[in-house]
């Protein structure tokens, strides 16, 4: 797998280098590889576990590793990854550093947990994770891209699947805490799931031209929980068991983010649904989706 030598850098260009394969650079701000880069800090645990019982398939783990160096960063894979009690990482340098010269080729190194820029698993030829692989492939088109494909020496790369974990520290947590309740059918952690004094208020914003207050707020929360209640007495709670999920975000304010959640099924469907979550008293809850 060395054909990962660096995905990312402070020019949108590609840097060729004879005997090796081209670097791609894309820039640091770039919102993809921003949310590459937090998605695979926030399900590192699922990395974690599955290199310490892999599953059946997966034959190769790999993390790639923030070096900073005199004011300059570069991004490295790290082959052969284990961590210690503490959780902290260890692995050996896996690419010819550009841009640092603290590390060097075949180097063990160690390093926290927020040092984790990327991870990766492949699982029957599958890539499992390798967010920031995604966001340099997403940016590529014509021969760029049948480059960068042809380099993966086959791997497949599909559109993914997500581990979050299901609490209400993130956006999609509160979206698979809100599912994982309607799969064990407990309409009480489906409510706490949710904020319907919130719901209540934007709805209201959006649908009335009048001064709304507290107590308007407050009849309308109450409808649209019992409203939400009957619904799941009467028509049953959605299943999610044995569908996959992948997450994309959108920020419109600190404390409210879109999250589009696409579903994968077992008979090969698959589904969108835009989400609205909400930070509220510093725990993430589920509104309605967006029509």
């Amino acid at each position: 797998m060395g054909f990962f030598r660096k995905l990312f850098g402070k020019k949108d260009n590609v840097r060729q280098r004879e005997g090796l394969p081209d670097v791609y650079d894309i820039p640091n701000e770039d919102e993809r590889m921003n949310w590459g880069m937090e998605k695979a800090r926030l399900t590192l645990h699922y990395f974690q576990e599955c290199l310490q019982n892999p599953k059946i398939g997966q034959d190769y783990f790999s993390i790639k590793a923030r070096i900073e160096d005199n004011g300059m960063i570069e991004h490295i894979w790290l082959t052969d990854p284990s961590f210690d009690n503490e959780g902290n990482i260890f692995g050996v340098v896996g690419n010819e550093p550009i841009d640092v010269q603290n590390v060097s080729m075949n180097q063990n190194i160690g390093i926290t947990k927020e040092f984790v820029s990327d991870w990766m698993i492949i699982e029957h030829g599958r890539l499992i994770g390798g967010y920031t692989i995604r966001a340099v492939r997403e940016g590529l088109a014509g021969t760029q891209l049948k480059n960068f494909d042809q380099s993966l020496g086959g791997m497949i790369i599909d559109e993914g699947e997500d581990y979050f974990t299901p609490n209400l520290d993130t956006p999609e947590g509160a979206i698979l805490l809100l599912e994982e309740a309607y799969d064990h059918d407990d309409i009480e952690k489906a409510i706490y799931c949710k904020d319907f004094d919130k719901e209540a208020e934007l709805m209201l914003k959006e649908t009335l031209q009048i001064e709304i207050d507290d107590e308007l707020i407050q009849k309308t929360s109450e409808t649209l929980k019992l409203s939400f209640i009957q619904s799941l007495q009467e028509n049953g709670m959605p299943k999610f068991n044995g569908i996959k999920r992948a997450f994309r975000r959108q920020f419109k304010a600190d404390d409210h983010c879109l999250v589009t959640e696409i579903c994968y099924y077992p008979d090969g469907g698959k589904s969108f649904q835009k989400i609205n979550t909400y930070k509220i008293d510093n725990q993430w809850k589920v509104l309605s989706p967006e029509d």
